[in-house]
This record gives structure tokens, C-alpha cells and sequence, in this order.
């Protein structure tokens, strides 16, 4: 299962290559966006925390716009901007609770660890520790959840946090494997100065992670009984690889060949 994901995460952003780097130059003009408001309004925070609140808010309703992209891709289809739009409106809900997500985190990271830390005990340090865990735990949750709400559409934002534990809970092996290929992604992406495989890149690579691992548990429920020891992998991906097809160098230049 881990080459068949590397395989087609590379390949359904290979596949669909100026629409990612298209979605991402939205990203991109958010980002310098933000650069813009620090560089005005950098000396007044009254001024500043609220611009950069707006603009973290924009950049969560984006993301709802092309998690429905990016849905598509995994699915094997290339339309962009039209599930784009719709996403946006359809999925607003989920953006709002993913929005006060990151600003947990940010509190997190600029107010709660270092209000702890500062005591300089040992108290203090505990509290402070269990913080930093309790964000990292977090910043490996959250790539499941745009993906996890295309899958299940008809849970609700918290219902659809709180399913995103409990598979990022029991996929420990893979969530790190995630956790790996966004660090590669997000090296990749400084490299290219946010072209490829950019935001977008990040939101495939959930997504598909995210449709592998689904199929795990649609063979549990049809298999009761049975274990997770005894999944076949190459089985249970079968058709996935025959809609993925063999690849090679001339397809991935020419496919239209």
C-alpha cells in the first residue's frame, strides 16, 4: 500500500499538473497577502491580528474550494474551477471549524507554551510538554480532515474532527507516512517558490491517503470477523491499479500517446 500511495499521489498531480499550479498561485497571493499586511501594518498589532485573523480566515475557505478539487483528481477526473466555486459555498462549514483549528494552534504555539515554559518549574516544563504534543497531534490530524469530509459528506465539521483521531488514532504507521511525504512536499514547494506541488500538492496527497485508507475499512465492515492482519492489499487495490494504469517516462511526457 505505501509504493501504490507514493504512486498515485505523484501521478494524480503529475496528471493534472497547470491546474495544480494554477490553484496554488491563489495560495500564493494569499501568502503575499499576509507578507503585505505585515510589511503595512507590522507596527500596530490592534491593526495587524485582525488582518491576519481575515486573512487566515480567507485561506481556510480556499482550502474547502480545493479540497473538492482535489477530490476530483483522486477520483480520476480533471475538472477544476467550476467544483472549485462550489466548494467554496458547499463546504463552509467545514472551513469555519478547520479556521478555529488553526487558530488553536497558533494560541497554542504563541500563547499557551510559552505562558507555561515561562514558569520555570517543573510544572510549568509538564504542562508546556504536554501542549507541544497535544499540537503535534493536531498538525498530523488535520491532513485527514477536507479529505475525510469528501468521503463522508454527511457528517458534520466536529463529527468529521473527531473521526479524524480516531484514524490518524489507529493509522499510526500511516499518518507518518504522511506526515513524511508533506515534509517532502513542503521542501519541494519552498524550492519551487510555492509552484508545485505547493498547498494543492499537500491537499492531493491527503486526499488520496485518505481513499486508501477508507478501503481498509469498507473491507473490515464486508469481512466481520477478520483482522487486519489478514487484508491483501494487492487485492483490495486491484481496481485502483487498473484505473491507475502502468506508467512509464514516455506516458508521463506524452499521454496523449
Amino acid at each position: 500500500m505505501f509504493g501504490f500511495y507514493i504512486k498515485k499521489a505523484f501521478f494524480d498531480g503529475w496528471d493534472n499538473f497547470i491546474q495544480m499550479v494554477l490553484q496554488n498561485i491563489i495560495y500564493i497571493m494569499i501568502f503575499l497577502l499576509f507578507i503585505g499586511s505585515i510589511v503595512v501594518l507590522g507596527d500596530s498589532l490592534a491593526l495587524f491580528i485582525p488582518a491576519a485573523i481575515l486573512i487566515l480566515f480567507l485561506f481556510s475557505l480556499t482550502m474547502g474550494g480545493t479540497a473538492a478539487v482535489v477530490y476530483n483528481w483522486s477520483e480520476y477526473q480533471s475538472e477544476v474551477w467550476r467544483p472549485f466555486m462550489k466548494g467554496v459555498g458547499r463546504n463552509f462549514r467545514h472551513s469555519v471549524v478547520f479556521f478555529l483549528c488553526l487558530l488553536v494552534l497558533l494560541l497554542l504555539y504563541f500563547l499557551v507554551i510559552p505562558f507555561y515554559l515561562s514558569f520555570n518549574n517543573m510544572v510549568g516544563t509538564i504542562f508546556g510538554v504536554i501542549m507541544v504534543w497535544l499540537s503535534v497531534f493536531l498538525l498530523l490530524v488535520l491532513p485527514y480532515y477536507f479529505p475525510l469530509m469528501n468521503l463522508l459528506p454527511g457528517d458534520g465539521p466536529f463529527k468529521t474532527l473527531k473521526k479524524c483521531f480516531l484514524i490518524a488514532g489507529d493509522n499510526i504507521g500511516y499518518t507518518l507516512l504522511l506526515m513524511i511525504h508533506n515534509l517532502v512536499d513542503l521542501v519541494l514547494t519552498v524550492v519551487t517558490m510555492g509552484l508545485l506541488p505547493g498547498w494543492c500538492g499537500l491537499m492531493l496527497g491527503g486526499q488520496d491517503m485518505m481513499k486508501l485508507l477508507m478501503k481498509k475499512y469498507d473491507w473490515l465492515e464486508e469481512n466481520p470477523g477478520k483482522s487486519v492482519k489478514e487484508m491483501d492489499w494487492s487485492e483490495i487495490l486491484y481496481d485502483e491499479k487498473e484505473t491507475l494504469g502502468p506508467r512509464s517516462l514516455k506516458n508521463m511526457i506524452f499521454p496523449w500517446k
